[in-house]
């Protein structure tokens, strides 16, 4: 039985589908101009009263409830035929609220390659500047020249738990020099650094700052627990126009928008090709089967699907209190630590437990390997297609035991655990999210095809076994290390590629950074949904504008990747009504 429906006269000049890190950040900057009106639009709730958004350390208990969007994958083929869930922010502010806190923006050279006006590694950092106020402590060594110092997002460096500085002398001694803002700067492809975070004063900073708190305008008029189902196009002097949208409220009914200027659908790399396919928008092949009339056949929404493929190696210590396990899963430590959170915003739940995090670059490593060797590349890139000013791969240490929520052996006996991280860049793999069915309620079929391309498990096999050799012959960690947490699993004595091929093909989940699936591109790109101004091919007043537009993700974190599209999308936006006026 269809919804039914409820016309609504409202009619506002921008229309924000996504109440997430990009579109929060858009309505925020739209509604400077105080003669205009936005709409936010967002499928959860209000965040202002959700304790685990604010509390850094509560980020996990926002999943598996009404504030995640429940995304599970297909089946894989290449990792077993697993099935990884892909959880998201389902609330105001979106996986700004959720996230790992983490300012890292990979390097310059990344944005450079998209190749798009607007969008150059000096204008995304202006952009993610732009969005930020960064907040210095004394033993941080930062180059205030790349930090923002006037934006709604608060940031600042994080202190280190007694593992992370171990862990940074044993990447330092294993050929992984310390550099300490180095993922603020950009500059540097093989080191070891601090990363801002963002959490200010123990408070976890996101997306909704932008619109709510002391950025709270007249002119914003918010919608919560309203799924955006279609954009509505209308033909007006000859064009395809969106008009508005139409969305379905939490008790079922149906409500429409009107738009004057425009519809800006950020509701992420998941989220945003959905709305489009069920507005008529996307390969016509797939909207025929649904009995959706395409409007206009753009293939290239829905496809593109990237992301960063990573594994958790946890590693057994044989002393106490190096880790933070025991403010959290030792007798009733979790009380007390609750307790201090509470009181003064300090202790382990007011940071996010990751430590020191470092980039490396891989190509010396594999130079002798057939697969790597005799793989085609482009002029002065390598078979992955990074320069040399790029990094293949990422780790960084846990503070103590947990990660995916399948890590369910918590160390309550008294032990103490970490893992070394790793994740891989500039995956050759491709995914891709199509609709199941045109019910807007319904989430999609998502398929990250992990470890697909032979070149991704070679890549990451060897990162691995970078990573097992900085905790276990690295000076400040070797004598440390008890073995592999849980005990029954033998990551320690991994030292071959092939040991890791398995432990990959079983345990590689997601890092959270779904992008790609509306891309921006040139003219002559077939497979480009929008152009560089993140306007949809062949319809006029609608854009999308969220990490979905990426053609190519950062070596890096999609965080401040979004924080920066949706500064960016607001410029063009402003400067593209000024010229139509």
């Amino acid at each position: 039985m269809a919804p039914a429906r409820v016309q609504q006269d409202d009619t506002f000049d921008y229309i924000i589908c996504g109440g997430g890190t990009s579109g929060c950040v858009i309505a925020g900057r739209l509604a400077e101009d105080l003669n205009a009106t936005i709409l936010v639009l967002e499928a959860g709730p209000d965040s202002a009263d959700l304790e685990n958004v604010h509390m850094p350390g509560g980020w996990s208990n926002n999943f598996d409830s009404e504030t995640d969007w429940n995304i599970v994958t297909e089946p894989m083929k290449a990792v077993n035929n697993r099935q990884v869930k892909l959880s998201r922010g389902r609330f105001l502010g979106g996986s700004s609220g959720v996230n790992g806190t983490l300012c890292i923006r990979g390097t310059k050279q990344d944005y450079d390659d998209w190749n798009l006006e607007g969008w150059s590694g000096e204008e995304m950092w202006k952009y993610m500047a732009k969005a930020e106020t960064f907040h210095a402590k004394d033993w941080h060594k930062a180059d205030t020249n790349v930090h923002g110092t006037s934006g709604p997002l608060h940031t600042e460096p994080h202190d280190l738990a007694p593992i992370s500085e171990l862990v940074k002398e044993s990447m330092i001694d294993q050929g992984l020099p310390y550099r300490a803002d180095m993922f603020a700067t950009g500059e540097s492809p093989h080191g070891c650094g601090d990363v801002t975070r963002t959490v200010y004063q123990g408070v976890r900073s996101t997306a909704a700052d932008f619109i709510t708190k002391g950025y709270r305008r007249e002119n914003i008029t918010i919608k919560t627990d309203a799924t955006v189902d279609k954009v509505i196009l209308e033909k007006k002097d000859g064009h395809l126009t969106a008009t508005g949208i139409a969305a379905i409220q939490k008790d079922g009914n149906r409500v429409e928008y009107k738009a004057r200027k425009e519809v800006v659908v950020s509701a992420g790399a998941y989220c945003s090709p959905p709305i489009l396919m069920r507005s008529g928008l996307g390969p016509k092949e797939e909207l025929e089967r649904l009995d959706i009339d395409c409007k206009v056949d753009l293939p290239g929404v829905g496809k593109n699907l990237q992301d960063h493929v990573l594994i958790f190696a946890f590693y057994e210590v044989n002393k106490p209190n190096l880790t933070n396990d025991h403010l959290v899963y030792h007798d009733n430590a979790v009380a007390s630590t609750y307790e201090l959170y509470k009181e003064k915003k300090t202790g382990l739940l007011s940071t996010f437990p990751f430590g020191v995090f470092a980039y490396a670059r891989l190509d010396d490593r594999l130079k002798d390997v057939p697969l790597w060797r005799d793989a085609p590349r482009q002029p002065g890139r390598d078979p992955m297609g990074l320069l040399p000013n790029q990094p293949n791969v990422e780790y960084w240490n846990t503070e103590l035991y947990g990660g995916p929520k399948q890590m369910t052996d918590f160390p309550v006996n008294h032990q103490s655990a970490f893992a070394m991280c790793t994740l891989l860049f500039n995956q050759h793999s491709r995914g891709s999210v199509t609709l199941k069915t045109a019910d807007p309620l319904a989430n999609p079929a998502v398929d990250h095809a992990y470890l697909q391309d032979p070149l991704d498990i070679l890549v990451m096999s060897e990162a691995c076994r970078l990573g097992n050799e900085i905790v276990m012959q690295g000076s400040a960690t070797k004598d440390l290390v008890k073995g592999s947490w849980p005990p029954e699993l033998t990551h320690h004595t991994h030292t071959t590629r092939e040991d890791w091929e398995p432990v990959l093909r079983e345990h590689a989940t997601t890092c959270y950074h779904p992008s790609g699936t509306c891309k921006m591109g040139a003219d002559d790109d077939a497979e480009a949904v929008l152009d560089n101004r993140l306007r949809v091919r062949g319809v006029k007043g609608l854009r999308v504008a969220d990490v979905s537009v990426v053609p190519r993700v950062n070596n890096g974190h999609t965080q401040m990747v979004a924080y920066g599209i949706g500064e960016g999308a607001a410029e063009m936006i402003k400067a593209d009504a000024k010229a139509n006026a």
